[in-house]
């Protein structure tokens, strides 16, 4: 349970980082983020905090048991 909460809260954070970054250098028009540098700064590092936390959710979760895998 836990491990899923960590993927879909990094999910949710690369999502945004990566919407800032977009909205800060302008490519997505509509807001007061708009052309705002500090967007385009900020995005890139929610988007990585992000992807750490989703791939330590991924890491997290429990090997498959002996036999009960893909394996032959």
């Amino acid at each position: 349970m836990k491990t899923t909460v960590l993927v879909v809260v990094g999910a949710v954070l690369l999502l945004l980082g990566g919407t800032f970054t977009l909205q800060g250098l302008g490519y997505l028009k509509g807001s007061a983020m708009t052309g705002v540098t500090l967007w385009a700064v900020i995005g890139p590092i929610i988007a990585v905090i992000g992807l750490v936390i989703a791939v330590v959710g991924i890491r997290r979760r429990s090997p498959t048991k002996p036999g009960t895998g893909t394996d032959m």
